[in-house]
């Protein structure tokens, strides 16, 4: 039967196709040219008869469907063929021939040889009939065909992903719909056997995938999932914005059927009329918002690859929590990714912070996983400025412990020594927070270690008052050798790290740096933080996506009111002076200067050929 419809396909013209739609759409006695128009809906079959009978098709289901039976009620086909078999069997025949036409119209959509006309021209025949084909009700049954077919299929579909999200996903009842299904995608590949490579499809078969294929379905699953607008996103069009419900008189009942209430919601908004729009909409958005949540939640139980983990860890906190039904059923997920360290920990901090500040999540070993994060490489990581601005808020609690805020103190002081000054900018406006914030840390500014005066000690006693720990460790600190260092770089446990005992001599180092910009940064700790009244704290947001590129501008752009003649008094006759390195002598020989050219060149008495060839070329 095949061989002969194939057969026919070759011999008839786009004419004679044209005439084969006419007839099918004027009498029931041309039935059977609807097997032969079914074989032009493929892949291989040219543009035009392609197109010629897509449209002879939809013309003649689309006025049938609400009259035809469902495709899986097989107890109802046996109670309709008892009473009018033959009408049952003509619709039965014509529901199995829709759904024909549908797998092939969606063959021909993900097929690579279809050019993008004729893919949009398919994807709005197929959207005709997700709004058509229930009685003017949503078909959701070839969505959901529809967009596994998208996902398993195994190259892939941009153009048809980027026309579905344009022009479709603006309708309230299709992002509904499409959450449902990308629901059922995720919790199928969830629980399959990945090392059987076997999945169900919508139908109900068992197919086979490679691995890489799983991968490339996560994607699409994630790219599908992002680009539908929030749950909230247009609330004043929200009513309006419906895909299907033509077979509704009223806006409320398109809403009621599109998102399936129950016949008691029906009931309760029609009685209370003056707030039928307000309690729809509500009731719209509550719906809306626990599938959006069941989506997300089945797509990030996938084992998801790196780059669409960090993808998703980057905007969860933007785009996802906003919109949960329960944000605190992303603790787990995110604090496995903040368990993991590195950049991981830094993209997870954002969301996790939101949890912990406005959800009321506990997390017990926070400050000491976030203790840990701070290291070299943070600063020059991608997402860095929002790595600092969230570091300055979670030390910004009155109610932090003195060893903490002073373990943050001496860790970032000791890596401004191996940052770019950049990074040492902020540094120094995150130690100028933390001193601000806590006066009893200001121990740390001026001690000298072993050389402490009693009057030192009195003061440093009367500055840490408020935590007794913190005055006994004070006091200890006459009786210390000079010249140790009782910080622990090392130590991963901020309890530990000794940073109460030590002093913030790092900072110190920063004065003669040789960006201007910082040395006299550096400056603004040698104000008296503790008169909260005559300070501020500083923005970290104006030093956290610095650069070398913007250190130089900004000196570009400063204005200097007084310029030096002469940067030395005399002239410098080495790079470092012996100060600078004890044990170590930087000699020159004596200079002298050219008759001719007030040249000064350095002799020797054993000068080899192309040292003298220097000389006279200087000259």
């Amino acid at each position: 039967m095949a061989s002969i419809l194939s057969r026919k396909q070759k011999q008839h013209t786009l004419k004679e196709l044209k005439t084969l739609g006419q007839q099918l759409l004027s009498s029931r006695t041309h039935i059977n040219n609807l097997p032969l128009l079914l074989t032009f809906i493929s892949p291989t079959s040219p543009p035009q008869h392609l197109l010629e009978s897509i449209l002879s098709l939809q013309s003649f289901f689309t006025p049938v469907l609400p009259q035809l039976p469902p495709s899986s009620s097989k107890k109802r086909k046996i109670e309709d063929s008892t009473k009018d078999g033959h009408e049952f069997i003509y619709k039965t025949w014509l529901r199995s021939k829709f759904d024909e036409l549908v797998k092939s119209l969606i063959q021909v959509l993900v097929a690579p040889q279809s050019k993008d006309a004729l893919r949009e021209v398919v994807l709005d025949t197929l959207m005709e009939f997700v709004k058509l084909g229930n009685s003017g009700r949503f078909h959701s049954a070839i969505h959901h065909k529809l967009l596994h077919s998208i996902v398993h299929y195994p190259e892939s579909v941009d153009f048809v992903t980027d026309l579905l999200a344009s022009k479709y996903f603006k309708y309230i009842d299709v992002r509904y719909f499409t959450y449902i299904s990308l629901e059922k995608l995720a919790s199928t590949l969830e629980a399959k056997d990945i090392s059987d490579d076997k999945t169900v499809s919508a139908d109900g078969n068992v197919e086979s995938y490679p691995r890489a294929s799983i991968e490339l379905s996560i994607h699409k699953i994630h790219y599908i999932i992002a680009n539908i607008p929030s749950p909230e996103g247009n609330k004043e069009t929200l009513e309006h914005e419906m895909w299907s419900g033509s077979g509704f008189s009223s806006k409320e009942g398109d809403l009621k059927a599109a998102l399936e209430l129950s016949k008691a919601e029906h009931r309760k908004l029609k009685t209370e009329k003056h707030n039928n729009d307000v309690l729809s909409a509500a009731t719209i958005a509550k719906k809306m918002k626990l599938k959006f949540t069941k989506a997300w939640i089945s797509f990030l139980r996938l084992p998801l690859p790196v780059e669409i983990y960090k993808e998703v860890l980057v905007t969860l906190h933007q785009a996802v929590i906003p919109y949960l039904s329960n944000p605190l059923m992303l603790c787990d997920f995110l604090t496995r990714s903040y368990d993991i360290g590195g950049v991981v920990s830094v993209m997870a901090l954002s969301s996790l912070f939101i949890l912990m500040t406005q959800h009321g999540l506990e997390y017990p070993n926070f400050y000491e996983k976030l203790y840990a994060l701070l290291a070299p490489s943070i600063f020059m990581a991608k997402h860095r400025a929002k790595f600092f601005q969230l570091l300055d808020s979670c030390l910004k609690s009155p109610l932090l412990p003195a060893y903490l805020a002073a373990a943050f103190a001496k860790k970032l002081s000791r890596l401004a020594l191996s940052v770019p000054p950049s990074g040492a900018l902020v540094i120094i406006a995150l130690i100028h927070n933390l001193l601000r914030r806590h006066p009893s840390i200001n121990c740390l500014v001026h001690r000298e270690d072993g050389n402490e005066t009693e009057k030192d000690n009195s003061k440093a006693e009367k500055e840490s008052a408020d935590s007794a720990d913190d005055s006994k460790t004070v006091t200890n600190m006459s009786g210390q050798k000079p010249g140790i260092e009782h910080f622990n770089n090392e130590e991963s446990n901020p309890v530990k790290s000794g940073a109460l005992r030590s002093s913030l001599w790092e900072i110190d180092t920063l004065r003669h740096h040789y960006c201007p910009p910082l040395s006299r940064f550096v400056l603004s700790l040698e104000n008296d933080l503790t008169v909260r009244a005559k300070t501020t704290e500083i923005n970290v947001g104006d030093f956290s996506s610095g650069s070398y590129a913007t250190i130089f501008g900004d000196e570009i752009r400063r204005r200097v009111k007084q310029v030096p003649l002469a940067f030395y008094k005399a002239t410098p006759t080495s790079l470092f002076s012996d100060a600078d390195f004890a044990g170590w002598t930087f000699k020159c020989e004596e200079t002298k200067e050219n008759n001719a050219g007030n040249v000064t060149n350095i002799s020797e008495e054993n000068n080899d050929t192309a040292a003298k060839r220097q000389r006279i070329e200087c000259a």
